[in-house]
């Protein structure tokens, strides 16, 4: 599967059957990649949301990426994880790589930095993740990275990379001008009216090539 698309990035949320509707109606709405992220959660909740996320995922032909915990999504059998930086296995990207076996989608978090891309990619991962690109609700104190380095992490590395941070309708078009293939994106998404025409929106802005 090709990584490029709308990135939904879940909000923490207890409510299993809330949850779900939130993200179906971004599935519905063509999200190729679903995130599961609850930093709040308890390890049985995250684990039953994480198996219903990967079902509904499925179901509607998207993959499903485990934030943060690479054995929960071994354990469930998710499509892949996406790891920050104190996230690996004994702080080791190779370990994580292992783990996950080759099948498997493993993005990194760079935030600002070409130099955490550059070991990302020498230790096997997928896509590589930049930002946050604008001022961030989900993180406020998140370190700001320049739209420049969307593109030289591009071309210097020679994968798919994602912007992450702030990112709206409107500011979405110049992130992908930039080099961004993957729009992970939280609030305005799942706060909107309609979900599943946010995310329609979105997916508009990356045209079949």
């Amino acid at each position: 599967m090709k990584l490029r698309g709308l990135c939904a990035v879940t909000h923490d949320d207890p409510l299993l059957p809330r949850l779900s509707a939130l993200v179906k109606a971004a599935l519905d709405g063509g999200a190729p990649f679903i995130q599961y992220r609850n930093k709040t959660a308890s390890r049985p909740l995250r684990r039953a949301q994480a198996a219903e996320m990967l079902r509904i995922c499925h179901a509607a032909g998207a993959k499903l990426i485990i934030n943060d915990d690479i054995w929960l999504a071994v354990e469930i059998g998710a499509d892949g994880a996406h790891l920050g930086r104190d996230d690996a296995p004994g702080g080791s990207l190779a370990a994580a790589r292992d783990a996950l076996g080759p099948k498997r989608i493993l993005g990194v978090s760079c935030y600002n930095q070409l130099a955490l891309g550059e070991a990302a990619a020498e230790a096997g991962a997928d896509y590589i993740a930049f930002g946050s690109m604008f001022p961030s609700r989900t993180k406020p104190g998140a370190v700001r990275a320049p739209l420049e380095l969307l593109g030289e992490a591009r071309r210097r590395f020679g994968l798919p990379v994602a912007a992450i941070g702030g990112i709206t309708l409107d500011n979405a078009p110049q992130l992908i001008d930039a080099g961004a293939d993957i729009l992970a994106v939280v609030s305005d998404l799942f706060d909107a009216m309609d979900i599943k025409a946010r995310a329609a929106a979105y997916q508009r802005l990356f045209p079949s090539r």
